[in-house]
């Protein structure tokens, strides 16, 4: 079968203790890129009255986000994988590389990392809200809904090319900065349209936080079903056809 390895997993590595300790070390990396990334917005509409809506908030975005999440993937990198978002772990799931049990852990650990930073946030700015994600004037659902599929497809694949991949080699070493990058890049992309979450993670704490769940459905729906196609695209197309059709090597 080209997709190895998908597997719900033993009931028994649900309360493993190194799968406990990877779970724990996706709380803490979503705790850091969320506080870092939705915490730079809430800086930016205080220090500009609310103009985080403007070119430089975008940029300022864009950066932040890139930044946090370059730290957040590689001091976990080594003890989870790195994920920092459910579409990330469902993209894993889907090309075989994590168990559904596993997987499941880091969702709820990812989805309480971004609660408590925006829990964190809210108190430590004398309770200014931690906006949740909307579309902006003009933009539809739909419109919503391609982006975050597209913008999700080239996250995953990006994941998949330089940090799943076993021919990575060397290029895994560069993996969190590419990560940060494509995430930046999208969100100048994306931001001024939809906000660009590509991560339902992100999306869930402001949500949660400020009790705003319009249209929250596209930032869930969008980003798994991109991550998805990415798994697959990648797993059949450039892992599973190669191992099936070159010898082994040494490399």
């Amino acid at each position: 079968m080209p997709i190895r390895n998908i597997a719900v997993g033993r009931p028994q590595e649900a309360t493993h203790p190194e799968a406990l300790k990877a779970a724990l070390a996706e709380f803490i990396s979503t705790l850091i890129f969320v506080f870092a990334g939705e915490g730079s917005g809430m800086a930016f509409n205080k220090l500009t009255d609310n103009g985080s809506t403007t070119p430089a908030g975008l940029v300022a975005a864009s950066l932040a986000h890139a930044f946090g999440l370059f730290v957040a993937v590689s001091v976990s990198a080594n003890i989870s994988g790195g994920h920092v978002n459910p579409a990330v772990t469902f993209g894993a799931f889907v090309g075989g590389n994590i168990t559904l049990l596993r997987g499941i852990l880091y969702w709820i650990a990812q989805l309480l990392g971004s609660t408590v930073a925006c829990l964190l946030l809210k108190f430590s700015t004398g309770g200014l809200t931690t906006s949740a994600f909307s579309l902006s004037a003009g933009v539809s659902v739909w419109n919503a809904f391609i982006f975050e599929i597209v913008m999700t497809f080239g996250l995953v694949y990006t994941v998949y090319a330089t940090a799943i991949d076993p021919k990575k080699g060397s290029l895994g070493i560069i993996a969190p900065i590419a990560i940060g990058f494509i995430v930046g890049a999208n969100i100048l992309a994306g931001g001024a349209f939809d906000g660009a979450s590509m991560n339902p993670a992100v999306s869930f704490g402001p949500a949660l936080v400020s009790w705003s769940w319009e249209n929250h459905w596209v930032y869930w729906a969008g980003p798994l079903i991109g991550a998805g196609i990415a798994g697959i695209v990648y797993e059949l197309l450039f892992i599973s056809h190669t191992h099936e059709q070159l010898p082994p090597t040494d490399y």
